[in-house]
């Protein structure tokens, strides 16, 4: 086990009562494991039944994700709430991470993801769930647009993308949804349905500026060689 982390709502800072504990971890085999000629399962999951939902990756496909600016890894690279580590290889592949990310890639992970969550915006099928997803990603998305750097995972340190009259009102939601359940619909201002809406709006007018890049294959090789 190299580091294992809290992934999803507990690790952006808006859980429930009732929210699955999404533990993400990386682990290595033995240095003959990698020699063998066929390919053999590299990913372990688990589900128990005190709500503790597990999903670890081996360090070579953690690494080859990784180079393809991943948005799922990076957010449990950066996660603040781990559970264990080697700490050194933990601060130095986020370093390979930051040095690697690929804007474009790490956009529309984001914003792909938002396109789902935006149509329950001001329905009926709306939760407080769906809302924070919604505005998330849409703000990830808007980071990584203006910033071209990997986002942060805690929600709140994404308030600076945003007018701080919003700031109070948006603590006032993650309140009331640390004390309701997953599913639980609440009335959400108009004022803040319509701020996610121009963070949106915004994310398409600046999508066609991104800058490219390409990871470093060799320092990703050089990584894997020193750790395994």
């Amino acid at each position: 086990m190299l580091f294992a982390v809290e992934s999803g709502s507990r690790a952006w800072g808006f859980a429930s009562p009732d929210s699955d504990y999404d533990i993400r971890f990386v682990y290595k085999h033995s240095k003959d494991w990698y020699l063998n000629l066929w390919e053999t399962k590299d990913t372990i999951e688990f589900m128990t039944e005190d709500d503790l939902d597990g999903s670890g990756w081996d360090i070579r496909k953690a690494l080859r994700l990784l180079a393809k600016s991943n948005a799922s890894f990076t957010g449990w690279l950066f996660s603040s709430v781990i559970y264990r580590a080697n700490t050194t290889f933990l601060e130095e592949l986020k370093i390979l991470a930051s040095e690697n990310f690929n804007p474009i890639a790490g956009f529309h992970h984001f914003h792909s993801m938002n396109k789902g969550f935006e149509e329950t915006l001001g329905t009926d099928k709306m939760t407080l769930k769906s809302f924070f997803y919604t505005i998330r990603t849409a703000l990830c998305a808007n980071w990584i647009a203006k910033k071209h750097t990997i986002p942060p995972v805690y929600f709140k340190d994404l308030y600076e993308l945003i007018d701080a009259s919003y700031h109070t009102k948006i603590d006032y939601i993650i309140e009331l949804k640390s004390k309701r359940i997953e599913k639980s619909k609440e009335n959400v201002s108009e004022e803040l349905i319509d701020l996610v809406r121009m963070v949106i709006e915004e994310n398409n007018k600046l999508q066609n500026n991104l800058p490219s890049s390409k990871a470093n294959q060799e320092a990703f090789n050089s990584f894997f060689l020193k750790y395994v």
